[in-house]
């Protein structure tokens, strides 16, 4: 038995594209009613139940009469305006079937983004939680671009988890889970049972992209379970055609491929912080400033080389060695034109080069959260 799964008591369910439209021909009522009955039998048994949906574009392209994926961003604008209407509707339906109350929520990127917005979309989804209603969950395509969005709904799914701080995030997809090839090229691939999250082997078994009704793929999967990792969450990717899989899998039972986190979570404040997606600029490092961080301390001007990007006082940025790997992020003290002058100076010589200091460091360690 699984028992990072079973005993946990709030999960975040992702259900992809794929299942809620079967394979893109239209919303898969069948399927919905079904994932409707087992969140509400894992209701019955006290767990809190969160669900990411996929499916607004696919269901709104059916409507529409569209065959494949539109590119440009305002005919998926459109087609997610259509689809979320039903998409809403048939969950609505559904879950009232079993005497439960459902809330839509869609989120942006700028919505996690803002430490304001952040705060007050947990705090919404925690009362949703108490009030024992099944908050579903989408990213707001209709007003998102390129710049803000998640990019699919796996991403999503690991936002939310660490967002609410589930203890799982479960990801029905329709493939039965993470193999060592991918098995529709390679007859010889073998289903991974378990492993740690953050085994980077795991991204070269994933392989590309997903079927052209979906956006993600394998690989989105196995990011979003390292991404739920940094708050403690496990999850566990399995097959969403099999029968009764939701409540098997919260059982604990060996289905589809667990990765389990095994870092201790961060705090809320920097789980924040590793949330940001997009960030506005980065600074180099020294070797010396990078081993001040890994030791857990605050980041000054003299050890920065480089000032990348444009940004104002107060912006996420990235902190990244001299081969461009990201070793950590923070709150930067202040604008990249100014952080340009006092770079490899002394705190000590801030206030004579900008005629005022902010503070005496470039990002302070509380401010700072180390990745990878």
């Amino acid at each position: 038995m699984r028992r990072q799964i079973a005993e946990a008591k709030r999960l975040v369910v992702k259900v992809g594209s794929a299942l809620v439209t079967n394979g893109g021909q239209g919303l898969d009522h069948g399927f919905i009613a079904d994932c409707a009955r087992q969140i509400a039998a894992l209701h019955d048994e006290g767990r809190q139940v969160l669900l990411v949906s996929s499916g607004a574009i696919a269901a709104g392209m059916q409507r529409l009469g569209w065959k494949t994926r539109p590119h440009a961003m305002h005919d998926l604008q459109a087609a997610a305006a259509v689809g979320q209407m039903g998409l809403a509707q048939a969950y609505e339906t559904t879950f009232l079937d079993h005497g439960l109350k459902a809330a839509q929520i869609l989120l942006t990127h700028d919505d996690l983004a803002d430490r304001t917005r952040y705060l007050n979309a947990r705090s919404t989804l925690q009362t949703l939680l108490e009030l024992g209603v099944v908050p579903i969950i989408n990213e707001n395509d209709t007003v998102v671009t390129d710049e803000i969005k998640f990019g699919d709904n796996d991403t999503l799914g690991a936002l939310v988890a660490n967002l609410v701080e589930a203890e799982a995030l479960i990801i029905l997809t329709d493939q039965k889970g993470l193999y060592s090839a991918d098995p529709r090229l390679d007859p010889a691939a073998t289903l991974i049972g378990e492993g740690r999250a953050d085994d980077r082997r795991f991204e070269a078994m994933a392989g590309g992209a997903g079927s052209g009704i979906s956006k993600g793929g394998m690989i989105t999967k196995v990011r979003a379970a390292q991404r739920a990792a940094r708050s403690g969450a496990h999850t566990c990717i399995a097959s969403g055609r099999e029968a009764d899989a939701l409540l098997r899998v919260a059982a604990g039972n060996d289905i589809g491929t667990l990765l389990y986190a095994t870092s201790t979570p961060l705090a809320a404040r920097k789980q924040w912080l590793a949330d940001h997606l997009q960030l506005a600029g980065s600074v180099t490092l020294d070797q010396g400033a990078i081993e001040a961080l890994q030791a857990g301390r605050s980041l000054l001007p003299i050890g920065v080389t480089a000032v990348e990007g444009e940004f104002a006082r107060g912006a996420v940025i990235a902190c990244r060695d001299a081969q461009g790997r990201e070793i950590a992020r923070g709150l930067v003290n202040y604008a990249s034109n100014d952080a340009r002058r006092i770079t490899r100076k002394p705190s000590t010589e801030i206030e004579s080069i900008l005629g005022f200091v902010e503070e005496p460091e470039l990002i302070h360690r509380d401010n700072l959260v180390q990745i990878g």
